[in-house]
């Protein structure tokens, strides 16, 4: 995010380009109060620590999700007028996932500036996707209470960006998993099976490798950060390669 920094309205008149730390330049936000700031960055990890059980950023987690969940949704609503309940929690669900919210503080490098205790230091806690995906929470929450909710709103739109312009895009979600699910059983009822055949890297850098099997026959392979992803990316080579229809075809032609 290599830009330069927009003032947010928390500016003092007689100071139109405050101090900023690091951060405050990244998110294009400087805090009145840098003890919001401060609590949204400390993992609880330190105050157990430390035994200052009543400052981390658990209590600004939660506001921060409810600030998340009503922009989002504000914004979903307003650009889909015509979509039902339904359809409109599964987009926001893509949105605010724990792998979206993980992706947001990693585009703003959030895990470099968390303050963590020694233990979750040691365990790549700043990688991991469940501390990154609540500290950004907690750095929404920070920053309505710091200031307001046009400004947060403003604040969550522009880091979320990419993610609500592939779904204004694509709204209706790519599920190769299941359609390679549905379009198989209309052949047959056996199940489909997904293995792991590879697992590399560090605990936070992992990448795997999983094919997806059916009747015996394996029908593409995908890798991914997680297995989730990889059994994704299988099934959509199965789709692209449709590997049973030869099988099929075979099975015809030596039948006659």
């Amino acid at each position: 995010m290599k830009v330069p920094p927009t003032i947010s309205s928390s500016s003092h008149d007689n100071d139109p380009v405050p101090h900023m730390n690091p951060l405050e330049w990244r998110i294009h936000y400087k805090f009145r109060n840098s003890m919001l700031l401060a609590e949204a960055l400390t993992h609880p990890s330190l105050s157990f620590e430390r035994k200052t059980f009543h400052f981390d950023n658990q209590r600004l987690e939660f506001l921060g999700d409810a600030v998340l969940q009503l922009v989002i949704t504000h914004h979903l609503y307003r650009l889909f007028p015509n979509f039902s309940e339904g359809k409109l929690t599964k987009l926001r669900s893509r949105i605010v996932s724990r792998e979206g919210l993980k992706q947001y503080a990693v585009e703003l490098d959030l895990g470099q500036y968390l303050m963590l205790g020694r233990g979750e230091e040691a365990n790549n806690g700043r990688e991991r996707a469940s501390t990154l995906a609540d500290a950004f929470e907690a750095l929404v929450g920070a920053i309505y209470l710091d200031s307001d909710l046009e400004t947060v709103r403003r604040f969550i739109l522009r880091v979320a960006g990419d993610t609500l312009g592939t779904v204004a895009r694509e709204p209706s979600e790519h599920n190769p998993k299941g359609e390679l699910q549905e379009l198989l059983q209309t052949i047959s009822p056996t199940n489909l099976d997904y293995e792991v055949i590879s697992e590399t890297g560090p605990d936070h850098l992992k990448q795997f490798v999983s094919r997806v099997i059916w009747d015996g026959q394996e029908l593409g392979r995908g890798s991914g950060q997680s297995k989730k992803q990889a059994e994704i990316k299988a099934a959509a080579d199965a789709l692209e390669n449709r590997l049973w229809e030869s099988e099929i075809s075979k099975s015809q032609k030596a039948s006659t």
